[in-house]
């Protein structure tokens, strides 16, 4: 059975009831200027996460990768793929199934 998703409105509910309940026991709430930052150094751009240069100098293998996928599967590059028959659902003129036929492709 699939649980019920909440709306917005019960989840936006569900919050306000959880602020309340921690004003009423004593919780208290700072007050933050708009506009401030938890950055150390708010002023300065934003320090990038990637070191190093852009882009690496690499030499293409395409024959040594190609050699290695044929080793990972040798026997399906070898044999022909058989094809089995396989049921399909025949439909009315409104989308409903009538029968199961069975079909080779």
């Amino acid at each position: 059975m699939i649980k019920p998703t909440k709306t917005r409105r019960q989840l936006h509910q569900e919050l306000e009831a959880q602020i309340q309940e921690y004003l009423t026991q004593g919780g208290q709430v700072n007050e933050v200027p708009r506009g401030l930052s938890g950055r150390a150094d708010a002023n300065g751009p934003l320090i990038s996460i990637f070191d190093g240069s852009g882009q690496e100098d690499r030499t293409p293998l395409p024959e040594v990768v190609a050699a290695i996928e044929a080793r990972k599967k040798p026997h399906l590059a070898q044999k022909p793929k058989k094809r089995r028959p396989h049921k399909k659902v025949i439909l009315d003129d409104f989308g409903q199934p009538l029968r199961w036929e069975w079909v080779e492709e």
